[in-house]
Formats: structure tokens, C-alpha cells, sequence
């Protein structure tokens, strides 16, 4: 198979897997496997850019964008993080972080990443005025009625010193202790993000806890 046909094969084969994960909610292969094809493919076209296709899943900009809700613009474009499965790439990271740094000194903190639904909210006067998805990063959902179901978000804060307008972010999702297979942690992945952007809001009152 020479290498115009392998980038066929490839797009072929992502584009499958990608309507597994986000239409049928029945992925059959790991993140990790996914991120690996997806880079095979992305060195591929970029040692062949006569072969560029704006439609290959390479140039597909992830959205969870519902028009069954009003978009609203972020402040800040709520990008998504990328990911590495070697050494040499986090050397490469973070000795760019240290260049633009100057060589100043800095520390790093690493932890698990949730894998929910991307979230932002946005308090002033120490008051949830607004809850957005990530979207397509540059414009989200609002599910502002949705998020004020969620009995660990403050509706109002308690105490003073925060600022007066301020937006944080992180992921919505729902706490599994009994399983850690693939297949179903997508399931309940995409329960989650069926959970906050159901129109109806009684379906909150069905499902387990939920985290932020």
C-alpha cells in the first residue's frame, strides 16, 4: 500500500470511528488508539500536501454546538488540550515553555484529566450568571438552566474576596467507581453531555452524581 492510499485508508477508517463515537455512542477502539491512527495520518499529509482534503477528519474542528440552544460568544477562545504518549514530546514542551519564559523559573503540576463535558461559568457579584459549553471553542451552548440543577455548583458564593466578574472552567461529568472499560466510560461520557443539554430538565433527577 503506497502512501496516497494508506491516507485513503486512513480517513476511511477515522471517519468510521468517529461516527461510532459521536453518533452511535458505541466506540470500539481506545482514545489511545484513535489519537495513534490520527497521527499516522497527519504525518502522512504533511509529507504529501498535493493530497490536502478540507474535508479529511484531520481538518475537522471538534463542536458539541446545538442549535436547539441560543450561542453565546466566549470571552476567551475555550480551546481544547492537546495530548502525547512519549517522553520526547513533553522535553520538547517544556523546553519551549522555558524559552518563553526566558529561563525563569516555573513549576509544573500534573493530574488526571476528566474526560466530561467542557464547561465554563461565569459569576459577578459572586452570582452564577451564566453556564456555557465549550462548543466549537470560539461559541458555545448556553445551558445556564441546565448547569443551576447541578447541586454542587454554588448558585451564589459564600464568603467575599473574589473578584467582581470572573469565569471558571472545567468539566461536567458523572463519578463511575465500579468500571473502567472503555465502552463504558464513553457511555457515561455521553450521558453526561445528554444530561445538560436536554432541553427538559427533569432528566436531572434520573441521573447519578455529578461532578465539576
Amino acid at each position: 500500500m503506497n502512501d496516497k492510499e494508506r491516507i485513503l485508508a486512513l480517513r476511511k477508517q477515522l471517519n468510521e470511528h468517529n461516527y461510532k463515537y459521536y453518533v452511535l455512542n458505541e466506540p470500539d477502539i481506545t482514545d489511545f488508539e484513535f489519537d495513534a491512527l490520527m497521527r499516522q495520518l497527519q504525518q502522512l499529509e504533511a509529507l504529501h500536501p498535493e493530497l490536502a482534503d478540507p474535508n479529511s477528519p484531520t481538518q475537522r474542528v471538534g463542536s458539541d454546538l446545538n442549535q436547539e440552544f441560543k450561542q453565546v460568544a466566549h470571552r476567551y477562545p475555550m480551546l481544547s488540550l492537546a495530548n502525547t504518549y512519549n517522553q520526547e514530546e513533553v522535553r520538547d514542551w517544556y523546553q519551549s515553555v522555558q524559552r518563553g519564559l526566558q529561563g525563569e523559573p516555573f513549576e509544573v503540576c500534573c493530574e488526571m484529566k476528566y474526560d466530561g463535558l467542557s464547561s465554563s461559568l461565569t459569576y459577578v457579584d459572586g452570582q452564577l450568571v451564566r453556564g456555557v459549553t465549550r462548543g466549537d471553542g470560539i461559541h458555545g451552548d448556553d445551558v445556564t438552566a441546565n448547569v443551576k440543577t447541578i447541586r454542587c455548583i454554588p448558585l451564589v458564593l459564600p464568603g467575599t474576596g473574589y473578584p467582581h466578574e470572573f469565569e471558571i472552567r472545567g468539566e461536567i461529568l458523572i463519578c463511575l467507581l465500579y468500571t473502567f472499560s472503555e465502552p463504558t466510560r464513553q457511555a457515561e461520557i455521553s450521558y453526561a453531555v445528554f444530561c445538560l443539554k436536554k432541553k427538559k430538565k427533569k432528566i436531572k433527577k434520573k441521573k447519578k452524581k455529578v461532578t465539576v
